[in-house]
């Protein structure tokens, strides 16, 4: 049974505030500063912080709900916030399963810092067991990262940019090397984002010129290709469960809006709302059958992260079709 509040992380006013922004954030194509300053304020980047650090100690399973709830207000909001939530959640991940390689994104997140996510590349359909990016090793441990990043959601905002690159220093033994980078003049943010629906995301591409992750902050040197490490695993579980959320949310608020436009309106041949429509009954009937089958899937996957639970090779199927539902149905749902 649920036994959290969500309107105690996500209140009704704030939710409305951020409402009422999202059309213009979309129609100005910039970057939702207001919900961002809130939202840390109200310590939602934190959520998947454990209490005894500094945060609300949620499990995925909550931040699923309040991912859901912040979607049903500002999309592109809910999606540019996810991204951070996803390292933090891959720090709880790897923590519940006795790894704190991912301490110092939990406390920064406590702070205030933001995390985003430098995963995807142009033409890399390898996407975590593979990179274009080039990992230099430095003496002191460091390493050295050049390379084009795209989808870069927060790119205006971020502090830290979790990455991957390989290290060919070894020919024999290439490596990917996972790592954190501070915002520097080594980064280069492109203002090429401008994709409707999603303008507040501001997902930009950026270039890394020798972009340096100090040795503290070298994650992982793992070999190219899949690979069973809790990092790997972590990143794939929190993004496909906090994305799917996202989408489970879009799909609610389409049907509420449906269920309330007709509600409202009047048909002119009849005298009666659309509501007593029999087609309109009918899709919207359709509607909220689709999205029915969402919150409880992603609930279930999000609850068995959370609780351990091993499905072995299948984690990777089901994480993956939970993401590929959750965004098909959505899309259904707002057809």
């Amino acid at each position: 049974v649920m036994t959290f509040d969500p309107a105690a992380h996500l209140p009704d006013d704030l939710l409305e505030r951020i409402r009422s922004r999202a059309a213009a954030v979309d129609a100005e194509n910039r970057f939702p500063d207001e919900d961002l300053a809130e939202l840390r304020d109200a310590g939602y980047l934190a959520i998947l912080v454990p209490t005894e650090l500094g945060g609300a100690g949620l499990g995925l399973r909550e931040a699923s709900v309040l991912q859901q709830r912040l979607a049903g207000a500002a999309p592109a909001t809910a999606l540019a916030i996810n991204m951070h939530l996803v390292w933090t959640g891959v720090a709880k991940v790897m923590a519940d399963r006795g790894d704190d390689a991912l301490r110092f994104v939990q406390e920064g997140a406590a702070a205030g810092e933001v995390f985003a996510f430098g995963i995807s590349e142009a033409g890399n359909d390898l996407v975590l067991f593979g990179s274009d990016t080039d990992a230099a090793p430095r003496p002191d441990g460091s390493y050295a990262f050049t390379g084009t990043k795209i989808f870069t959601s927060l790119a205006p905002v971020w502090t830290h940019l979790g990455l991957h690159g390989l290290d060919t220093s070894d020919p024999e033994d290439p490596r990917l090397v996972f790592a954190f980078v501070p915002r520097s003049d080594a980064v280069v943010t492109r203002d090429d984002w401008d994709t409707l629906g999603m303008r507040g995301t501001q997902s930009r591409t950026t270039e890394l010129h020798g972009a340096v992750a100090p040795a503290d902050r070298i994650v992982r040197r793992l070999p190219v290709g899949p690979s069973p490490d809790p990092l790997v695993f972590g990143i794939f579980s929190a993004f496909e469960i906090l994305l799917a959320s996202v989408y489970t949310g879009i799909a609610r608020r389409a049907l509420d809006l449906a269920v309330q436009t007709a509600r409202t309106r009047t048909s002119k041949k009849t005298g009666r709302t659309y509501s007593q429509d029999p087609d309109i009954r009918w899709r919207v009937a359709d509607m909220a059958l689709a999205y029915d089958a969402l919150p409880v899937q992603v609930e279930s996957l999000a609850a068995d992260v959370d609780h351990l639970a091993d499905h072995g090779a299948m984690w990777f199927p089901k994480l993956s079709a939970i993401k590929h539902r959750a965004a098909t149905t959505a899309k259904q749902v707002v057809d």
